[in-house]
């Protein structure tokens, strides 16, 4: 399998939407529970155009997954530090695309100075977040009626971001 994942661009938007419809119908009846309502309003947004603005704004940061010249992935972070998609076709699931998707988004984040990643995780995805060293804060409901968990995970370490400033100390006492 061949794995390119990019920036993504507006004319990826009608994939990347399929994308996210596609995983929230298919993998997500553990949250919405086959109920028309809540899939309905979780889906109502998730349109071509929608996406496309959210891929333009200038405080975002998209990134599309493309697997044999297919989107199998979109994540989004937000210039708050807010992972707002992290979403992947079912059949692509298992293969290590999330985990690149999450990681490159980590990179974006700590170029930005962010400190801290957070997110709101579906039930279905509370597992992988949390095998990323994400921190479970406790459970949010969703706009759209569906419970979530919040994640945060810190940034600035070394292991995430090599490259971050070094915190300042308060003090010159010798750690050694």
């Amino acid at each position: 399998m061949s794995l390119e994942i990019r920036i993504a661009a507006s004319s990826d938007a009608e994939a990347a939407c399929t994308v996210l419809r596609r995983s929230i119908s298919e993998c997500c009846e553990l949250d919405h529970k086959n109920d028309p309502a809540v899939l309905d309003a979780w889906l109502g947004n998730k349109t071509p155009q929608m996406v496309a603005n959210w891929f333009s704004s200038p405080t975002n940061f998209s990134l599309v997954a493309i697997s044999e010249g297919v989107v199998v992935g979109v994540a989004l972070l937000t210039g708050a530090g807010k992972l707002a998609l992290c979403y992947l076709l079912p059949e692509v699931r298992g293969q290590g695309i999330g985990k690149a998707l999450l990681s490159k988004m980590e990179e974006q984040a700590c170029s930005w100075g962010v400190k801290a990643l957070q997110l709101h995780s579906t039930a279905t995805g509370q597992a992988f977040f949390a095998g990323r060293g994400y921190i479970d804060a406790g459970k949010v409901r969703s706009p759209y009626g569906v419970e979530t968990v919040f994640f945060w995970k810190q940034l600035d370490e070394d292991a995430t971001c090599p490259n971050a400033p070094k915190r300042k100390r308060f003090c010159n006492c010798n750690t050694a």
